[in-house]
């Protein structure tokens, strides 16, 4: 048998044997559910853990096992499980209620100290998620622009709304799933991720229809790769010459800096939307920037877009992000990047201790496991990667007490100490080593240097 297929089934067996309650219940929410969830990137084979408690920067399954949390809800989790002071903004906001069906104070609050936070936001719209926020955000600059198209980058996420459904993954210039309007894709621009020529040549071209330009700063889903700062301006000032307007998604990457990422590159985008840490650990999202921009949603205004959302602003949820918010000051967010930047210069040097061909990419707290070699500067290159030993590395740690993505992110709490790190790169050690033996046995020489 094939070594790394070899590693893959012993790897496959001794989690199965440790989560025998996680597959029962699995089984049985198959009956009630498609795939037994609700959540398509919660999923993996040969089936999702199912967790049962939280706290701090630790996890607890069905069957009782314990792990380190280095997924923290894709980013959500700023502080962690249960912080006591977030916790405690949420039981005194229930105990008042939790969704009013009208404006709160609460609201008003959250955004004031985003719009502090972030001067390119001079009016904010909550919403409930990130891809309401993007849906939202672009909208805006349809109706603000009188133009028809977008333009996102390949492998670029941000939602699952039909103008931004496309080109996630290979082949790219498709729908990236079913169900989407015959003509989303004819409305949607490709640029290339930190190929700046490439996609200012295509939006001075496409001047007149394109009303705006939407980029991660850090592409998450493709595999945590930073924009290059010259890349970053460049699409400023092209876009501002061809009078299109720039939405910078910081929805994962507002945890990177007390401005977001705009303000440690120094970017004044038109519109910016958010979603992740901002509610504290409940449902949210939220989307703003130029005031003139912003007033296509004004009520009082005539030709008005509608924004609904039943629970848009909820009291629950501003509470919770008011806090976490507070807590996560300038110390803070140096603090929790540093530990993220060390960490990740530790595994880097795992790699390439183990003489496996591999890269840690991302950016202060966030960090994403490639096993390839250099170059990665878009989601083109990312796709090089072995992904049988991405899957590998999951079972490893899964089976070790580390709770990570399938695809191998690990982001940070504040909730984690230096020993918690220290735990975690024994583990990535441990699990590594065999990877790479098997990796340098196998045919083709996958992975191995």
């Amino acid at each position: 048998m094939d070594p790394i297929a070899a590693l893959d089934h012993e790897q496959l067996a001794l989690f199965q044997s440790r989560t025998p309650r996680s597959r029962q219940l699995f089984e049985r929410a198959q009956r009630v559910m498609p795939g037994g969830d609700t959540r398509t990137g919660t999923f993996h084979l040969p089936y999702p853990l199912f967790i049962s408690r939280g706290k701090g920067c630790r996890l607890w399954d069905a069957d009782d096992n314990e792990y380190l949390d280095f997924l923290n809800n894709f980013t959500s989790l700023l502080h962690g499980h249960v912080h006591p002071a977030v916790h405690q903004a949420m039981v005194t906001q229930a105990s008042q209620g939790t969704v009013h069906g009208t404006a709160n104070e609460l609201q008003v609050q959250l955004a004031e100290l985003l719009r502090k936070r972030v001067p390119s936001v001079e009016r904010i719209r909550f919403c409930n998620s990130g891809t309401e926020a993007t849906l939202f955000a672009l909208r805006a600059a349809k109706a603000f622009t009188g133009k028809p198209k977008i333009m996102k980058m390949e492998g670029g996420y941000h939602g699952s709304h039909d103008q931004v459904a496309v080109a996630m993954a290979p082949p790219y210039g498709t729908n990236a799933t079913a169900g989407l309007s015959p003509g989303a894709l004819s409305e949607v621009l490709l640029g290339s991720f930190n190929d700046l020529e490439v996609t200012a040549t295509l939006i001075r071209k496409h001047r007149d229809e394109l009303a705006a330009v939407i980029v991660e700063p850090m592409m998450g889903a493709a595999g945590a790769i930073p924009a290059e700062p010259a890349f970053l301006e460049g699409l400023r000032a092209v876009t501002a010459e061809c009078g299109v307007l720039l939405v910078l998604d910081e929805i994962i990457t507002f945890r990177l800096g007390f401005g977001g990422i705009q303000e440690r590159y120094g970017i004044r985008p038109d519109l910016t939307t958010f979603g992740k840490i901002i509610g504290g650990g409940l449902a949210v999202g939220a989307f703003g920037g130029r005031a003139d921009i912003m007033a296509t949603y004004d009520p009082t205004r005539p030709g008005a877009i509608v924004h609904s959302g039943t629970y848009n602003g909820n009291a629950a949820t501003m509470a919770a992000g008011q806090k976490t918010l507070e807590l996560f000051d300038r110390e803070a967010v140096t603090r929790l990047n540093q530990a993220g930047d060390d960490l990740r210069a530790r595994l880097n040097e795992t790699l390439d201790a183990a003489g496996i061909d591999g890269i840690v990419a991302g950016i202060g707290s966030v960090l994403q496991l490639h096993f390839m070699a250099a170059p990665l500067r878009n989601a083109r290159d990312a796709n090089r990667g072995d992904r049988r030993l991405l899957r590998l590395m999951h079972l490893s740690l899964l089976n070790r007490g580390v709770f990570a993505a399938a695809r191998q992110m690990y982001v940070l709490s504040t909730a984690m100490t230096p020993e918690t790190l220290d735990q975690f790169v024994r583990h990535f050690t441990a699990a590594l080593q065999p990877i790479a033996e098997a990796a340098k046995q196998a045919t083709p020489m996958a992975g191995a240097r």
